[in-house]
């Protein structure tokens, strides 16, 4: 499903984020990528759907290779990845429905069909009775929960997010997590970026460790 090859990351004056990182995650695979502030998770996560493109080496989702893609087939790669980064980007006037149902203007879903997907995402974050909210009326584990059922509305074969625990108590990282599960149970491959080490212990799944920008193991 998304496929690493040699790939470095670099910016403009000389700052390498990411040096020839290699790995693959298989359809239906659920893995962390580990390391502190500044490893690279973030620029790793950002490959993923073409918001950045590498220096080197190659990209494959479901396989495409993205860094090759024109722009104009973005809509396209973005369109089977639901993506949950730091900034949430909510919409904070409109309702928590409407930024849920806001991904499915740009489909062929008929308004009908729009609302019915918009209230399922959020039936499965446990926000449906909140739909009328505004998310500024939300805690921070419910913006968290709102994000994750915006990113998930069209049905996405690959679930990206970057630090969804951030900035949360433990119980409620518990409770994002377990979203996250539910939904690698139904077959949705899941990569999430994490600095909590917390987090992972007990946690039976892959970790990818990342310090310096490389892959440690």
């Amino acid at each position: 499903m998304i496929s690493f090859s040699d790939v470095s990351k670099r910016y403009p004056g000389g700052q390498e984020s990411l040096t020839e990182v290699t790995f693959t995650l298989e359809p239906g695979e659920f893995a962390f990528v580990a390391g502190r502030s500044g490893a690279g998770k973030s620029t790793l996560l950002k490959l993923i759907p073409a918001i950045e493109r590498p220096s080197s080496g190659t990209v494959l989702v479901n396989g495409q290779n993205v860094g090759a893609l024109r722009r104009a087939a973005l809509p396209y790669l973005r369109r089977n990845l639901g993506l949950v980064f730091q900034d949430q980007k909510l919409l904070y006037d409109r309702s928590v429905f409407d930024n849920v149902a806001l991904p499915l203007a740009f489909s062929d879903h008929s308004p009908r069909e729009a609302a019915r997907r918009a209230r399922a995402a959020l039936d499965k974050v446990g926000l449906l009775g909140r739909e009328r909210a505004n998310p500024v009326q939300l805690s921070g584990g419910e913006q968290q929960r709102l994000a994750i059922a915006r990113a998930v509305v069209n049905r996405p074969a690959t679930l990206v997010a970057d630090e969804p625990t951030a900035n949360l108590d433990a119980e409620s990282a518990r409770a994002i997590l377990q979203i996250f599960f539910a939904f690698n149970q139904v077959g949705v491959t899941v990569l999430i970026a994490t600095h909590d080490e917390a987090l992972l212990e007990g946690c039976a799944r892959r970790v990818l460790r990342l310090a310096g920008g490389r892959l440690l193991s």
